[in-house]
């Protein structure tokens, strides 16, 4: 029986994180996922091998091998990865620039990458992966990341008030927005405030924003059944239904119609078959 638990870690963990994950006995019929971009971080720890797997997009049979530990950085497309490796995981969902203070790197330094993350903390990686593998229970495993993360918090990294600001308003409103409504509003040069962004978040503000409306997209597919494209397109602040299917294929690989076919559970990660 598949074990799936959540928990959500109180402040000062709250700010920087949205969820810590974990999976047990997790055997789908599929062998490979696409994981669709969501402008956040993932850590992912493989507990039942000290092994993950990270696979090209167009041929399967290469791929790139980390240690059990691995920081997924903020990415602009979709990424291709192996069920056999989630089988016993746990994991810790980001917010958007939250990973900053907790990993000392600019998050640009990870964009579209894969990091081990023994490479950001050294030694203690491997300590608390051994100490996640000593205990048994769920809300064991959540304490000892809860611990650890504690440690590393970096306060002097906090997000600067304008990236906050902009990230606030970009998820608040992922489709009735312009980026110079944001920009308008903050007290810093154009230049300025894209690199600080990038420097938090990993990308630019304009890119994160079509990601956020990507992602709203994709939870409004998976609440409707009968979709007419070029309406959704539209009531989504795309220009029209091509710029939409434009979007949604250099985000996912796919097309709205075949990502709606293909859809599970889980809205950003999509079995290939």
């Amino acid at each position: 029986m598949v074990v799936f638990r959540t928990y959500n870690p109180p402040p000062p963990l709250s700010n920087f994180i949205n969820i810590f994950w974990y999976y047990k006995s997790y055997k789908p019929p599929h062998e490979m996922e696409r994981v669709l971009p969501d402008g956040s971080m993932e850590l992912v720890i493989n507990l039942e091998e000290d092994l993950i797997k990270v696979y090209d997009q167009k041929n399967q049979d290469r791929f790139k091998s980390f240690r059990g530990s691995v920081i997924s950085g903020p990415h602009s497309d979709f990424t291709v990865i192996d069920t056999a490796c989630q089988a016993s995981t746990i994991g810790i969902h980001f917010k958007p620039g939250g990973a900053f203070p907790l990993l000392n790197i600019s998050a640009n330094e990870l964009y579209n990458r894969h990091v081990s993350l023994e490479t950001l903390w050294g030694a203690k990686a491997v300590e608390m992966r051994d100490q996640l593998l000593e205990v048994e229970m769920p809300a064991a495993k959540f304490r000892v990341l809860e611990h650890y993360l504690l440690e590393m918090i970096n306060q002097a990294s906090a997000l600067h008030p304008a990236v906050v600001f902009a990230l606030k308003k970009f998820q608040d409103f992922p489709y009735q927005l312009k980026i110079a409504d944001v920009t308008n509003q903050i007290s810093l040069s154009s230049r300025r405030f894209i690199q600080v962004f990038k420097e938090a978040v990993g990308m630019t503000p304009k890119q994160f924003y079509r990601i956020q409306r990507f992602q709203n997209v994709l939870q409004l597919i998976n609440e409707g059944e009968q979709i007419d494209w070029t309406t959704f397109a539209l009531t989504c602040g795309y220009y029209d239904q091509a710029h939409f299917i434009h979007d949604f294929r250099a985000f996912s690989g796919l097309s709205p119609t075949v990502y709606h076919m293909n859809q599970e559970k889980q809205q950003n990660h999509v079995p290939l078959k």
